[in-house]
């Protein structure tokens, strides 16, 4: 199986693997985010010797007993007899004194979960072993608050991490990379349901269309990833019903805290701070505030930043009664094919512009550079309006606003136009203008407005 995208991540563990002292690495990220591939890919290109352990949820001795006959296979040593872990991992430090070892602990939570004080452990080892091991120590996990709370100041082993990975989801630009026979106005359909997890991405058939592989992945009854999302919030959340009540409002548009509360019939106020924190840790929801109001609680918003979470809740579990019993194309015609052309997708396509324009940011291809970038508020006493923009820049010259279209038709100059008035109007003022168009545009830019076409975000 080809290993795609990931260069930056690759190259920093990589470099770490490679040294000749002794090193520690902390892995973290939701599951299917790629963790283990990355490690593997790593391992696989490096060529050294390496103990690759998956911890399960059994007991101490029972992993212990599993690390060793890895350890015995893989250096060729005789069957070993350790039945606790310390004296176990004592030994591989001590194994590699003279060489370069790497030993892999994936899925660490688990094995942690059942040896009473592990960091301490593990935290004491580094220390003995540091100036006179060459020891490549790899810990990996998807428990994100257990594995954040290993290099937080109270944690034995704060201090003896030298890389730190926090695994995101790809973006729109490597997620593509999984799919490169579609044309990019459907790699913006199929990235808007299935996101950025590498192990989604390795489903999609780019040579079914994408309606079919939406029905076949996740929009029939016994499809592959029909309850991926569910499983993975109860495997994370004790209160499930809290949660897919508050999935429900953000589904449906409901962003502000009140809103959320009012709609979701989650018991109290507390109880959704609890629950919004939770799902925010998990990366699966995100709290923005305009880039003109930063520290105004009221004017901040919560929003599904999964996308196969968004496309689940929106249609999945809302209609899973129909969908067992209905046809699966029909079920797609009547609740989902409308929807999902004319709104769901090109509100996806917004968020897929603000990830170009970091990613551009990023190569340096951005002149001013941007130094802010996120949704911006408005408000006219004058006439009671208030409301957002979507996608607005700052940089040092000042803001940059940006119209996003995901349409059928070419855009014309009496549309930006309009959106130019309706800008000015609320006394934003912008030294530039920026159109991204699905179907390209009717005239040519000029010095003030730029015009960014659909295929230019995957050149």
């Amino acid at each position: 199986m080809k290993f795609i995208g990931r260069v930056a991540e690759l190259t920093k563990l990589k470099r770490e693997l490679s040294s000749d002292e002794m090193r520690m690495t902390l892995i973290f990220g939701r599951r299917r985010v790629g963790k283990s591939e990355l490690v593997k890919q790593a391992l696989k290109e490096l060529h050294t010797k390496s103990i690759y352990y998956e911890c399960k949820q059994v007991t101490e001795e029972s992993n212990v007993q599993g690390i060793c006959e890895v350890l015995s296979e893989n250096l060729e040593l005789p069957k070993l007899g350790y039945r606790s872990i310390e004296p176990l991992i004592d030994y591989i430090f001590s194994l590699s004194t003279d060489e370069n070892l790497i030993l892999v602990l994936d899925e660490y939570p688990y094995l942690r979960e059942n040896v009473k004080g592990l960091d301490s452990i593990l935290q004491a080892l580094v220390d003995k072993y540091r100036d006179n091991t060459k020891l490549k120590l790899v810990i990996l996990g998807s428990y994100v608050d257990i594995m954040k709370s290993l290099i937080e100041h109270s944690n034995p082993l704060f201090g003896r991490v030298d890389l730190v990975i926090d695994l995101k989801q790809m973006d729109y630009y490597e997620s593509a990379l999984f799919y490169p026979a579609f044309s990019v106005e459907d790699k913006v359909r199929i990235y808007s349901v299935f996101g950025g997890i590498p192990y989604f991405n390795r489903l999609i058939n780019d040579k079914k269309s994408v309606r079919d592989n939406i029905i076949d992945l996740i929009a029939s009854s016994g499809a592959r990833l029909e309850n991926e999302v569910s499983m993975y919030l109860n495997a994370e959340i004790s209160k499930i019903v809290n949660a897919n009540e508050v999935f429900e409002a953000l589904a449906r548009g409901f962003s502000r805290y009140s809103d959320i509360l009012s709609q979701s019939h989650v018991s109290s106020g507390p109880t959704l701070v609890d629950v919004l924190d939770k799902l925010i840790r998990m990366e699966v929801v995100e709290k923005k505030s305009p880039i003109n109001d930063e520290t105004n609680k009221k004017k901040a918003g919560y929003y599904i930043c999964d996308n196969l979470s968004l496309f689940y809740f929106r249609y999945i579990f809302k209609y899973s009664s129909q969908m067992k019993i209905m046809d699966p194309d029909v079920f797609y015609d009547k609740y989902i094919a409308n929807d999902f052309e004319e709104s769901y997708v090109p509100r996806k396509f917004e968020e897929i512009c603000r990830q170009y324009l970091i990613r551009q940011n990023r190569l340096g291809k951005i002149a001013p550079v941007i130094e802010k970038i996120g949704k911006y508020y408005y408000d006219d006493p004058k006439i009671h309006t208030n409301g957002e923009f979507d996608v607005v820049t700052l940089d040092e010259k000042g803001y940059v606003f940006y119209e996003v279209k995901f349409r059928k038709k070419m855009l014309s100059k009496e549309v930006i136009d309009e959106e130019i008035r309706q800008v000015e109007a609320t006394n934003l003022n912008c030294y530039r203008y920026v159109f991204f168009s699905r179907s390209g545009f009717t005239e040519d830019e000029t010095e003030k407005i730029k015009q960014i076409e659909l295929g230019t975000l995957y050149k």
